[in-house]
């Protein structure tokens, strides 16, 4: 799918500041398989919501295939606006399903996933923003699928150690929290209430509490960032202690979001693979159609943790 490596370039944006239509390259088909459509039937039975179906991921179909998904818990209701983000948004969700975590687990052993991932909406009206139901959770996973790995892409908690601590005790084997964008677009990409440091000192947290536990992150292209900003950003991830790290292409979800500023080629996001594991990730996947939750991503996340264990 990727050109031949090349260095990260700019290109002249299109329309004004504004990119023109889909290339080929992010031409897909909709999903639709056998497995796919019996999954989510199971999942809607049980009331669980993917991140994969909310944030209209392109690889969904090949991820459910494949042994991996990723679980949206405390509802599909975001307390933040974020203006790239696809998910639906009040200041007052219902409140979150305290059978949630059972429901979660019994999906996982159900499909039969090797490596999971549990994220959510942002909780601001909870306490500790949801952090004591992510570890109710991780913990019901590991009971109901032992040998599964467990991913959590986690809020910001509102920057709270405490609650950080909590969702730790849980003993995910991989905590991550995207960073979004480059510094400079932090705002408007990102709700107010987040923010680039923030992000950057919750990775930097979770190795002072858990230095065992691998940090990842993500970051989109395509906003208007400029070259040395990315590699800041990655410099920066690297710095806070990030092992993982993903590049994909931003898409807009709907006409009311943020304008895709242009489209960024396979082979530049080749040259940022290479140059992410030059900076030492672990592992860095990096191409038009990568999401945070990625399965060829987590197959080779899956393969670090499997050394470390052996």
């Amino acid at each position: 799918m990727t050109d031949a490596p090349a260095s990260p370039t700019s290109t002249k944006q299109h329309g004004g500041g504004v990119a023109g239509p889909k290339p080929e390259w992010l031409k897909i088909r909709a999903p639709g398989g056998a497995k796919y459509v019996a999954l989510k039937a199971q999942l809607r039975e049980r009331g669980l919501h993917t991140v994969c179906e909310e944030a209209h991921c392109p690889n969904v179909e090949e991820c459910w295939s494949g042994g991996t998904a990723t679980l949206m818990l405390l509802g599909d209701t975001c307390t933040r606006g974020c203006r790239f983000c696809a998910v639906k948004t009040a200041r007052k969700p219902a409140p979150p399903d305290l059978d949630e975590p059972r429901k979660s687990a019994e999906s996982v052993k159900l499909m039969e996933l090797e490596y999971v991932v549990l994220t959510s909406v942002d909780r601001d009206d909870q306490p500790d923003g949801g952090a004591a139901h992510f570890a109710a959770t991780v913990r019901a996973v590991r009971e109901a699928s032992p040998h599964t790995l467990v991913e959590v892409l986690i809020p910001d908690f509102r920057g709270d150690p405490v609650a950080l601590a909590r969702l730790l005790a849980s003993r995910p084997d991989v905590v991550a929290q995207n960073l979004e964008t480059v510094e400079r677009l932090t705002h408007p990409v990102r709700d107010p209430r987040a923010g680039y440091r923030q992000t950057l000192e919750l990775l930097a947290r979770v190795k002072r509490l858990a230095p065992g536990t691998f940090t990842k992150s993500s970051l989109m292209l395509g906003l208007g960032e400029q070259q040395d900003e990315v590699r800041t950003a990655l410099r920066d991830l690297r710095a806070a202690g990030a092992e993982f790290v993903t590049l994909g292409q931003y898409l807009r979800p709907t006409p009311e979001h943020l304008p895709v500023q242009r489209y960024v080629t396979p082979a530049e996001f080749e040259a940022w693979r290479v140059e992410a594991e030059s900076m030492g990730f672990l592992v860095a996947a990096s191409g038009p159609l990568v999401r945070s939750s990625y399965r060829a991503g987590e197959f080779a996340i899956r393969a670090v943790l499997q050394r470390r264990t052996a």
